[in-house]
């Protein structure tokens, strides 16, 4: 399936707490197969679901079994270790045939980190409308209004729907940087046109985002939350803050999956899936360096 990796970029690793957006689709479930991730490892980060159009089944070694469909919102938090699978199939969901979305990862901040493994499900987020828009606030706050999931870090995560022509004028937080992703017509954000499928960046210090809509209907997704002040170290589906613990959770997983009861307590196992756990691939040759905002010094 078509996916597009706007975060992180050459250009940018973070924006607030954001260390990871991917933005899929619309793909034809009947021609490409949808989406079939075996289960598989996360530690130090929360992955938070969000779709357009379709169906995903999350299922996770807590034991969570839980279908997702637009307007709701599944937020998993990895704490010190997990594993789960996503499955957007015809085997699944034979009358699906569109999938689109995005899925965003959260660092965890170090207070909690290394804490439990816990996953929840929003049927109905909050929202608003107000001059031709359609704002569902998924993740933190935003509009006078706050999403009842959890959040590590002052964030915010939503999706805005504006009609042909309409201009959207947001009270933000002067403290949080931004990011707009743009997912369908045409929009210009603090006077900058941007093109579907890039991401528009906002430093801190405004308190208005103003996003106009061009002569089509549009629908973006607004992520932010205050910088994230400690380093970060992403590789695969780990976030960590050294290489060590990095190679670590790395040689932890792939012991699970050889039966090492150490390696499955940590990352427990997913009974659901009818396929085996995805074998964790060899880390490159060098060490890893964590990823640093710009003008951020170097530590060696």
């Amino acid at each position: 399936m078509t996916v597009r990796r706007t975060l992180p970029s050459r250009e940018r690793s973070l924006i607030g707490a954001f260390c990871f957006l991917d933005h899929y689709g619309p793909d034809d479930v009947a021609a490409t197969g949808g989406m079939d991730v075996a289960p598989h490892p996360h530690t130090g980060l929360q992955t938070v679901t969000w779709i357009f159009s379709g169906r995903v089944l999350h299922q996770d070694a807590l034991g969570s079994v839980q279908t997702i469909e637009p307007g709701q919102l599944n937020l998993m938090t990895a704490g010190h270790g997990i594993s789960h699978s996503e499955e957007s199939t015809l085997a699944r969901f034979p009358a699906e045939r569109s999938l689109h979305g995005v899925q965003l990862w959260t660092v965890l901040p170090e207070a909690t980190r290394h804490g439990d493994r816990a996953f929840e499900h929003v049927a109905q987020v909050p929202s608003f409308r107000t001059d031709g828009a359609h704002v569902q606030v998924f993740l933190g706050a935003l509009g006078g209004l706050t999403s009842p999931a959890r959040a590590d870090t002052p964030l915010v995560a939503a999706q805005v729907d504006l009609a042909a022509g309409a201009t959207l004028r947001l009270r933000v937080d002067p403290a949080f940087e931004h990011g707009v992703l743009l997912d369908s017509g045409e929009l210009t954000v603090a006077g900058t046109a941007l093109e579907p499928a890039w991401l528009a960046y906002l430093a801190p210090g405004r308190e208005e985002l103003v996003l106009q809509a061009g002569p089509e209907p549009v629908r973006a997704v607004l992520v932010g939350g205050e910088p994230f002040p400690e380093e970060v170290l992403m590789w695969w589906n780990f976030v960590g803050r050294t290489h060590e613990e990095v190679l670590t959770a790395r040689d932890q997983w792939q012991a699970a999956l050889a039966g090492d009861p150490q390696g499955a307590a940590r990352f427990g196992t997913v009974p659901g899936y009818a396929g085996a756990p995805l074998p964790a691939p060899e880390l490159p040759n060098v060490r890893l360096r964590p990823r640093r905002r710009r003008g951020q010094p170097e530590r060696r």
